[in-house]
């Protein structure tokens, strides 16, 4: 069981690793100290952090690390990969790397591409290219060379990857301790009224919908996370903003600003793919439905990443510009503004 932290984020789908049914004759007991008996190399804080992140079940309920064990109940494990390592293929696919030296690489990873091979996705992906590029990468804690943190596979911008064991340290305590710089910029349906704000509640798997993070009000679930947001432009029905992040949960951007009340435009997992905000004439119909065609994926981002170099101690900060199918699409935006009325209330 990994004990994963804010950057090394849970994957799309839960796979079951463990399943034990509770003999007749067990007396009363802690869930937690329950698995550690039977789970080997488990401790008792890995236990801990599964309950949080929603990932062990009694009778398929989630339930937290205090739970009571009762004779027959039926306790299943589900975690981020499946119950067997994969063998990483080396591919010689392009990547874009807009920086590297002796520690570390950053890339600017395509929308499509997902990061590193799980369920679905065993070639293809970021690791595999990393594998064919560079030998002896570190690996991080989920046994992934290179990774420092990851982005969705339909998420486009940048990404550190260290080259070291020292650098792979370094990087994800800077991560863990939220000392990063972090802007993704996203297009959301709906009018986002405040200029600027932060989200702030706990993240978890979605209780009934397991492919969706969902916020929790209870301490207890989940996991603490922060976004702070600002409006770059308004286009009436969507909003152009920046995010910063605090903290980097899975999902974090698109449960938060759909538990705001405005997903993002065109995401599919969060409700963003249909037509939120707007008119009901077939030529609006028409204009989203070509939107979503320049950009078949959702409105998000990774423009802006800065870290202190584990080396030299340097601050650096790197930026890219948002990708040609993104940018397409707040065009059509904005010329459609400049004919339209688009004014909403929210």
């Amino acid at each position: 069981m990994n004990n994963n932290t804010e950057t090394l984020d849970l994957e799309d789908e839960l796979f079951e690793h463990y399943r034990f049914e509770v003999p007749k004759g067990q007396a009363i007991l802690r869930i937690d100290k329950y698995l550690m008996n039977l789970i080997q190399n488990a401790t008792r804080n890995k236990i801990q952090n599964a309950a949080t992140d929603g990932n062990i079940f009694v009778n398929d309920i989630p339930v937290k690390s205090n739970y009571k064990v009762k004779p027959f109940d039926v306790i299943t494990v589900m975690l981020s990969h499946p119950p067997f390592e994969n063998h990483i293929l080396p591919e010689d696919l392009p990547l874009n790397i807009v920086y590297e030296d002796a520690a570390l690489l950053l890339v600017n990873k395509d929308p499509g591409m997902v990061v590193h091979p799980g369920h679905g996705n065993y070639t293809g992906t970021l690791v595999n290219a990393l594998a064919h590029h560079f030998d002896n990468l570190p690996m991080n804690s989920s046994e992934r060379p290179g990774l420092v943190h990851r982005i969705d596979k339909d998420t486009s911008g940048l990404l550190v990857v260290a080259k070291t064991e020292a650098a792979m340290t370094h990087l994800a305590k800077q991560f863990e301790a939220k000392t990063t710089e972090r802007e993704y910029i996203a297009l959301v349906w709906g009018n986002v009224v405040a200029d600027s704000g932060t989200i702030e509640g706990n993240l978890a798997r979605h209780l009934k919908d397991r492919m969706q993070m969902a916020v929790f009000d209870d301490p207890e679930i989940g996991k603490p996370a922060i976004t702070h947001y600002k409006v770059l432009e308004r286009f009436g029905y969507v909003t152009l903003i920046s995010c910063q992040l605090e903290t980097g949960r899975t999902h974090q951007i698109r449960a938060h600003m759909k538990h705001i009340g405005h997903p993002l435009f065109n995401d599919e997992r969060y409700g963003g793919h249909l037509i939120l905000k707007g008119t009901t004439f077939t030529k609006y119909k028409q204009f989203i439905e070509n939107c979503f065609k320049a950009l078949p994926r959702q409105a998000l981002h990774a423009k802006t990443l800065g870290f202190v170099h584990p080396t030299t101690g340097e601050m650096m900060r790197f930026d890219t510009e948002i990708p040609a199918d993104f940018q397409d699409c707040i065009d059509r935006w904005r010329n459609y503004c400049k004919t339209h009325e688009t004014s909403e209330e929210e």
